[in-house]
């Protein structure tokens, strides 16, 4: 571990290691560069994201331990369950990236404040463009009513940000990608930090090490059968 942050330049070729992460604030690696496409593929792929408030210069962070998220394995409450069997809510995949991030932004903003900035969304709303990142929408009688989004990489999947105007779905969302992640043969759902929300949903602590270790043997290989642009369908939920 270094006492130091790295300066990258604006034109990054590389990142420090993340030996080199701070444990205070826990994760912080690096200050600067760009939020090109080419850059945010780079970092994802060594386990590293941009977060940062508006007026920051980008923040690149990977902490540690992280919290994982196994896909299949999401914890249904009963409620949750009682929920998804009255089919209320129809749940498309990448039907409307923009709706979602900026509804992410909305949320976020009126309630703390957001990360989710100008700037992020031109970022991510590139990423989306390029393939690489994905939404998952839930709607109700064609209103858009939750969701998440996040980055796709070999078999593991960054999820960024979730919302919900209504009770609970994002927890839809969240079902609905844990289970079609699961039948594409992901690995991996990542889901960075710890959160009482995220326990009470299954996800797990793993150390740096181990969550690198996916990364080394799942971001470079092509998931199976993965095409996002559709509607989910009910039945596939086990």
């Amino acid at each position: 571990m270094s006492d130091t942050i790295t300066l990258l330049p604006d034109h990054v070729t590389g990142f420090p290691p993340l030996e080199h992460a701070l444990k205070q604030p826990d994760g912080l690696l690096a200050i600067g560069g760009n939020l090109e496409v080419d850059t945010l593929i780079m970092a994802y792929q060594r386990g590293i994201f941009p977060w940062f408030n508006e007026g920051d210069p980008i923040l690149w962070w990977s902490p540690s331990p992280r919290m994982v998220l196994k896909p299949g394995e999401l914890y249904l409450s009963r409620s949750l369950r009682k929920l998804l069997r009255k089919r209320s809510y129809q749940v498309t995949f990448d039907y409307d990236f923009s709706a979602v991030i900026a509804a992410c932004a909305d949320t976020r903003r009126a309630s703390e404040g957001t990360w989710i900035t100008r700037e992020m969304i031109d970022a991510y709303t590139a990423l989306h463009d390029a393939g690489h990142a994905h939404s998952i929408e839930v709607w109700r009688e064609g209103m858009l009513a939750g969701g998440l989004y996040g980055v796709a990489q070999g078999r593991i999947f960054f999820a960024e940000s979730m919302f919900s105007i209504e009770s609970n779905t994002s927890k839809i969302a969240m079902t609905a990608l844990s289970e079609q992640l699961s039948a594409w043969n992901f690995e991996l759902i990542d889901c960075q930090v710890y959160s009482d929300h995220l326990d009470s949903l299954g996800a797990r602590l793993l150390s740096r090490t181990r969550f690198l270790d996916y990364l080394e043997n799942y971001c470079s290989q092509a998931p199976s059968c993965a095409n996002w642009k559709q509607e989910w369908q009910w039945n596939d939920l086990r």
